[in-house]
């Protein structure tokens, strides 16, 4: 019923035959393939507010989201990206936080970077942090271990367990 030829391939006859079979991967493997290892690679942001869009309120998301317009309030997510026309008034807090516009507020990552087009008015507390030349920054910088926890250096104590 079903039968390998060579119809797809280049300079071969269009008369399928039943025992033929190619000297290399059949050429529709090959999209496949490539298909599959760009699909990680093409990930867009789970969410991104775009230019002209002005929210007031919380937003919280345990994905990625993309900042393009203006948000009043603080922002928790994972990995969140300010872009370089957007303006936060609140606090940021997220595992990885890349600025290239407007912060009023604290910034709290694992990883922050500042890009050259980044304003960040506002303390920073971070585990690693990068600011390239040209970014302006107006605050304090600290160094936590937990730079998530708003409780600062130490860890709160975990209670003993009652018997």
């Amino acid at each position: 019923m079903f039968s390998k030829s060579k119809i797809n391939e280049p300079g071969t006859p269009a008369t399928p035959s039943t025992d033929a079979k190619p000297a290399s991967p059949a050429p529709s493997s090959a999209p496949a393939s490539d298909f599959k290892s760009a699909a990680p690679k093409a990930k867009p942001p789970a969410s991104q507010l775009s230019t002209d869009l002005h929210i007031t309120g919380n937003l919280k998301t345990t994905g990625d989201i993309q900042i393009e317009g203006t948000v009043d309030g603080d922002i928790r997510a994972h990995l969140l990206t300010v872009g370089e026309g957007a303006t936060v008034n609140g606090e940021c807090v997220a595992d990885d936080v890349v600025v290239n516009g407007r912060i009023v507020g604290t910034v709290r990552g694992l990883k922050v970077r500042l890009t050259s087009t980044a304003r960040v008015e506002g303390d920073i507390i971070h585990k690693t942090i990068a600011i390239e030349s040209g970014a302006h920054f107006e605050g304090s910088v600290q160094r936590q271990d937990d730079p998530l926890n708003a409780g600062g250096k130490a860890a709160p104590k975990a209670a003993a367990p009652k018997s």
